[in-house]
């Protein structure tokens, strides 16, 4: 297509718009979707796009994004409780793939470095894919989930040696590696992890200050966007940089606000990448050489799956979720194309044979997801599993989702926290006052700086998982705003909210949400003990007050019915006080006690 950018990113937004609605309603998922869209409007399909691999590259921050959103849930106590994970499944994943599949190439009459490098890039499994297809399944926190994202980091963090690997075979010397690589790379890890944190949780405090959402937007993809481009021009992966970054930011009171920040901008260009790849199959050497490359594909997917299976057996996963693991990374990977790509410009790869393998590992991925839902029908649906009987002690206690979300931690909503705490009730709080956010978390306190009347917080934040939703939010308006909100996204939700007055509480029970009066609760404690100074004895002072708790809110379920009529609701406010005065004067006859006017005090 050789008009401006404008008509081809229209073009490449339709065709999205379009594809992954459909794949979806056909039960396909948005991957495949996105692949197809790809294969259409690629260079073997219309001809709508000719430079696939410039589109690529741009969509690859699609990628970094990916991982960065990753990051952010994975806290370094966390990350630690996985390397064996990471080191022991994924080192054993990718040299076991890599001595079969290499061996196999052997077999094929390919030179024993070509076979090495073939073996280990194949060996590699699409990041993207896999965690689209383990997100769109709600299987990344299982135990399959975690398996397979540690398997998936280990082989980010192999794909920079294989990179600088293959100028070594190739024969060119002065490309190879150099000490001074190796030290620049180990010190570009050394400032992201031991500065990262640090650095980055004083410059969002100072732009949170700014209350200016478009500025924290920019600072968010500027951090996910430097981080990575610093990590590669040490020579290490942006995507593992910006993992780190996202690692770094996890537990703090930013997390949720930059994952909804992030979210939009991850999801179109990791959409984009995906079109981009179904762009890059090439549909002319699949109908040349069907055969071929059906085998490879057959082989590719067979080896990997068989160990991945193996693995997950290993790690004493049941049958059925290794299954899944195998079925999810059993697949080629994005950074094989750039391998093969390398190879091929040191000579360890022929042109046929790097058109056939890009061909295979393109077909992999585009398959993949098809036959995941295959598998997924042959096997059935899964039993719900057991509720987990660890105890939850803090928002992030192993993965256990809190049920119990407090928007608005002034005055008001701490109490709240406070009683949340004591019971050990996992709860997330959201709070818009950056200032406030950094005084509570000094005392040990878990929120999170964001604000809650925009949804994308809402979902950042497991808005989902949520059962009863505390609304203390110091602004009325914003009170309101936030339980429409919650009201539209989530209506089987509990929400309780704080009321500033009996009309904001009407207002909100007709949103069906159960308003609490801020001030309410504290003047009957108050009269409470008024009543005693004067003489009351302190059971019958608390009878009197809860009788009027009881009258006081009938009351506002009455005027509810009526409360855009002004008159009918004097008239009601009337009709309420004779009653409770004759229902006071009637239990002073029958207790045989004067009145409190007769008291004198």
């Amino acid at each position: 297509m050789h008009s401006g950018a404008l008509e081809l990113a229209l073009v490449l937004l339709l065709a999205a718009v379009i594809a992954v609605p459909v794949f979806k309603k056909l039960g396909f998922g948005a991957v495949l979707g996105y692949l197809a869209a790809g294969v259409v409007l690629g260079p073997d399909g219309l001809g709508f796009v000719q430079d696939a691999d410039r589109i690529l590259g741009a969509a690859e921050i699609g990628v970094v994004m990916l991982l960065f959103v990753i990051g952010l849930e994975l806290s370094p106590a966390r990350l630690k409780v996985m390397r064996r994970s990471v080191f022991g499944a994924g080192a054993l994943q990718v040299a076991l793939s890599a001595i079969v599949l290499g061996s196999l190439l052997l077999l094929d009459h390919f030179q024993w470095k070509s076979a090495l490098i073939v073996g280990l890039a194949l060996a590699l499994s699409s990041t993207a894919v896999g965690l689209q297809l383990l997100s769109e399944h709600k299987a990344i926190n299982s135990d399959y989930g975690r398996l397979g994202f540690a398997i998936l980091l280990f082989q980010d963090l192999i794909a920079i040696p294989l990179l600088a690997a293959i100028p070594l075979l190739g024969g060119a010397r002065n490309d190879t590696l150099q000490w001074s690589d190796v030290a620049v790379a180990l010190g570009a890890l050394a400032v992201v992890i031991l500065c990262g944190r640090p650095v980055l949780r004083r410059l969002f405090n100072i732009i949170a200050r700014t209350r200016s959402p478009e500025v924290f937007t920019a600072m968010a993809l500027l951090v996910v966007l430097g981080t990575a481009w610093f990590m590669q021009e040490a020579g290490l992966s942006p995507s593992l940089g910006a993992f780190l970054a996202g690692v770094l930011l996890s537990d703090s009171e930013f997390r949720h606000e930059l994952e909804s920040q992030i979210e939009p901008f991850k999801g179109l260009l990791l959409g984009l990448f995906f079109i981009a790849v179904g762009m890059g199959i090439d549909l002319d050497r699949i109908i040349a050489e069907p055969a071929m490359i059906a085998a490879g594909v057959a082989i590719l997917l067979v080896v990997k799956f068989g160990l991945l299976f193996g693995i997950g057996k290993l790690a004493k996963l049941r049958t059925r979720h290794a299954v899944m693991l195998g079925s999810v990374l059993w697949l080629g990977g994005e950074f094989a194309f750039v391998v093969f790509n390398e190879a091929q410009r040191a000579q360890l790869l022929g042109s046929a044979n790097h058109d056939r393998l890009v061909a295979i590992v393109g077909l992999s991925m585009a398959i993949t997801p098809l036959l995941m839902i295959a598998l997924l029908r042959l096997l059935g649906r899964e039993d719900a599993p057991k509720a987990s009987a660890q105890p939850a002690d803090t928002v992030d206690t192993g993965g256990i989702q809190p049920q119990v979300m407090i928007a608005g931690m002034g005055r008001f909503g701490q109490v709240v926290a406070r009683l949340l705490t004591a019971q050990k009730i996992p709860f997330v709080a959201l709070e818009s006052n950056p200032d406030t956010v950094s005084d509570l978390r000094r005392f040990g306190n878990k929120l999170y700086y964001g604000d809650p009347t925009r949804p994308e917080m809402l979902r950042a934040a497991g808005g989902e998982q949520i059962r009863v939703y505390v609304v203390t939010l110091d602004d009325p308006d914003a009170n309101m705003r936030a339980t429409r909100l919650i009201r539209r996204m989530y209506p089987d939700a509990v929400v309780l909210v704080r009321a500033r007055n009996r009309q904001h509480a009407w207002r909100l029970m007709d949103m069906s949400a159960e308003p609490f009066r801020e001030v309410f609760g504290t003047s009957l404690e108050l009269s409470e003990r008024m009543l005693i100074a004067l003489g009351i004895p302190a059971d019958t002072a608390r009878s009197h007050v809860q009788r009027f708790r009881e009258h006081d809110e009938k009351l506002l379920r009455d005027q509810y019915l009526v409360y855009d009529d002004e008159a009918a609701v004097i008239q009601t406010s009337r009709d309420a006080r004779a009653d409770l005065m004759h229902l006071f004067e009637a239990d002073a006859e029958r207790d045989g006690k004067p009145d409190a006017s007769d008291r004198g005090g």
